[in-house]
């Protein structure tokens, strides 16, 4: 019989690719344009929630940093930050 465990690490980690993408993505536009979305000030996306995400996959990765800043999930990134040092930032 299979033992019906929880394994946060795989179950709950979702689509690993897009944790990545999230992680390389810039800001495109605004007074934050090209810095990594990861590295945005809190108080910005919690500015953007209230007016509003934009649409597509913008918009939902903001959204996604969003709900990992203010529930003090910002650890989540420390991999790909010390994974190559500033994660993507020499692009700037």
């Amino acid at each position: 019989m299979q033992e019906d465990r929880f394994h946060p690490c795989t179950e709950s980690a979702g689509d690993s690719h897009k944790l990545v993408a999230l992680a390389q993505m810039r800001m495109p536009f605004g007074a934050h344009k090209g810095k990594l979305l990861i590295d945005i000030p809190e108080h910005y996306v919690v500015w953007m929630a209230g007016e509003g995400f934009p649409s597509g996959i913008l918009g939902e990765m903001l959204r996604t940093v969003y709900e990992i800043k203010v529930n003090g999930l910002e650890y989540l990134f420390e991999p790909f930050r010390k994974r190559s040092g500033n994660y993507g930032r020499e692009q700037l």
